[in-house]
This record gives structure tokens, sequence and C-alpha cells, in this order.
């Protein structure tokens, strides 16, 4: 029961970057917007993550009850040493979505508090993701010092590093670049779909931009990030099929051809990359500074407790996933 309970632990986390990281992304491609065409993006934007944007945060819910349950250890030592970066992240998320509400249901349409809206939504979709990536940098880069004597050590410089901060970036890349690709399927607009295109395109330079500073700042900081993916052969077969998925993707953009191949090759893409980043760190789940590390198979809870939560989330998967399949099928097919 215990990897089924781990296997939805990372389900979760992967549909979570998937769906809402492009939902993220959606207001970093409008961060990113000229003047001129922030209309047209926000009225897309908003068809395409408007019905659906609150149940993609489902996802985190179940990634932070699995772990407070299910590995109570590994949950209170995050909590104590990313308390700053988490705090942030979290009041990301509530100001994004206060601010989406307002924004697009508000009664009255007022030009300045609407500006107001749009600021927060816009910037709190920059720095909520740069902060998810900051705080799954440091847990997987040995950057938390248990044995920090000092507030600034134990409390501030585990997550404030050069290799953290560039994940956190790599991160905000990656969403822009799946919201992109994702709303190209939004629009039957000849010229929307070349210019989100375009934005792909964009968003993918900068990926591979940020992914380069990753690896200067693991230099850095004494992260042997290249040993960490390449050296075993699951994770450097994970880079090679989003190296591959990447070109075939540019391939079928580049002919225009059936717009849900470029969600799927986009989404498998990112599901590579958080493969070959994770494959050699499990069963770790928290790594620190002196080698020591927490793992997911002996930092957790009683075996009652983790056969009550597997089948807690067995017997709820029945009952969750066709209904959110049904939402988002209702919706797509109410836009039609």
């Amino acid at each position: 029961m215990l990897y089924i309970v781990i296997l939805f632990l990372f389900a979760a986390i992967t549909l979570y970057f998937l769906l809402g990281g492009a939902d993220f992304g959606a207001g970093i491609i409008e961060l990113f917007t000229s003047t001129d065409n922030k209309h047209r993006t926000r009225k897309i934007m908003y068809q395409a993550i408007g019905p659906i944007w609150e149940a993609n945060h489902m996802w985190l819910i179940i990634t932070v009850v699995i772990l407070f349950v299910g590995f109570p250890v590994i949950y209170s030592e995050m909590c104590i040493y990313l308390h700053i970066p988490l705090l942030i992240m979290l009041l990301g998320v509530i100001a994004r979505g206060t601010a989406f509400s307002f924004r697009n249901y508000d009664a009255v349409k007022d030009e300045k508090t609407q500006a107001f809206y749009t600021q927060i939504f816009v910037y709190s979709s920059f720095v909520t993701p740069l902060f998810l990536g900051i705080i799954a940098g440091s847990a997987l880069s040995g950057q938390i010092n248990p044995k920090a004597t000092d507030f600034a050590h134990a409390y501030i410089f585990s997550w404030l590093n050069w290799f953290s901060v560039a994940v956190g970036f790599f991160t905000v890349a990656l969403c822009g670049f799946l919201a992109a690709i994702y709303i190209v399927g939004e629009t039957d607009d000849v010229d929307e779909i070349k210019r989100y295109i375009r934005k792909a395109k964009i968003m993918n330079i900068v990926a591979v931009i940020c992914g380069a500073l990753v690896f200067l700042a693991s230099g850095y900081e004494k992260v042997h990030l290249a040993n960490w993916i390449f050296g075993n052969p699951v994770s450097l077969v994970a880079v090679i099929a989003a190296t591959i998925s990447l070109g075939v993707l540019y391939l079928i953009i580049s002919h225009k051809r059936n717009r849900q191949w470029i969600r799927l090759l986009a989404a498998f893409q990112v599901c590579m990359i958080l493969i070959s980043v994770g494959f050699s760190r499990f069963p770790r789940f928290v790594i620190f500074k002196d080698g020591s590390s927490m793992s997911l198979l002996t930092e957790h809870a009683n075996d009652n407790s983790i056969d009550d939560l597997g089948i807690g989330l067995l017997v709820g998967s029945l009952f969750i996933l066709p209904a959110l399949g049904y939402l988002y099928y209702a919706f797509k097919k109410k836009d039609r």
C-alpha cells in the first residue's frame, strides 16, 4: 500500500505541474504580452482556464494531504526549513485566485480596480511557480543545512541560493511554454494560432537558457547535477526522449498539424524532464547539506495510517477522476 500512496503522490505533483503550471503560465504569457495584444490574450486565456482553474489546485491539495498524513516527518521538516518560500508560494496562489475572480466576475467593472486586479494576477502568476521551483530545487539538491546555528543559514540560505533560484526561473519558463502550447488549441483564428506558436517557441528558448543557468549554478553551488541527471540509464533515456519530443513538436508546429498532438508532446516533454530529475533521487524526498536525507520508504507514518490513506486515495479517485473528466468535457463542449 505504501507504493500506491507514493504513486499517488508523484501523480499529483506531475498533474499539478502540467495543469496548474499551465494556469500559472497563462498569467506569465499575459505579463510579457504587448499592450496592443493584452486584451485579446486575456480573453483567450479566460476562455481556456476560466471554467477549470480552481479545479487544478486539487492536485496541490492532494499532495499536501498525502505528505501530511502519510509522511508527517518529511512534511514537518520541509515546513520548518522552507517555511518562507512555502508561505510566499501559498500567498501567490491565494492572491492569484482572488485577483482572477474579481477581474472576471466582479459586478462593477471599474477601470482602475480592473488594472489593479490584473497586476496582482500576472505578477502572482510569475511569483508562485518561481517559488515552487525554488522549493523543489532546495529539497532535492542538498541545500538545507540541519546543522546551521543561525537563522539566516537555516531558513534563508537553504533556499536563497543560485541553484534553487535558477531552478525557479526554469520552472517559470516551463509553465509559460505549457500555457502557450495549450492555448494553441483554444482558438481557430489563424493569426492567433501563429502568435501563440511564436510565444511557445520563445518560451522554449527561455527554458533552454534557464536550464543552462541551472547547470552553471550547480557548478557554483557544488551540486553534481550532471551526474544526478546523466548518471543513470533511466534519467538519460528520459533526457533523450524529451529532446526527441521537442524536435517532433517543432516539426508538427511547422506543418500546422493536429493541435492535440502538440499538447500531448509538450506534456510528454515536461514529464520526461521531471523523470530525469526525480528518478535518481528516489526514494529520497529531502536531501540535506551534510549528505543525510529523508526517504519516502522509511520516513512514513505507521502501517495502519498508510493503509487507510491508500484506500482513501483509491476509493476517492473512483469518484474524483470521472467527475473531473466530465468537467473538462462539459466546458469544452460548451465552448464549441
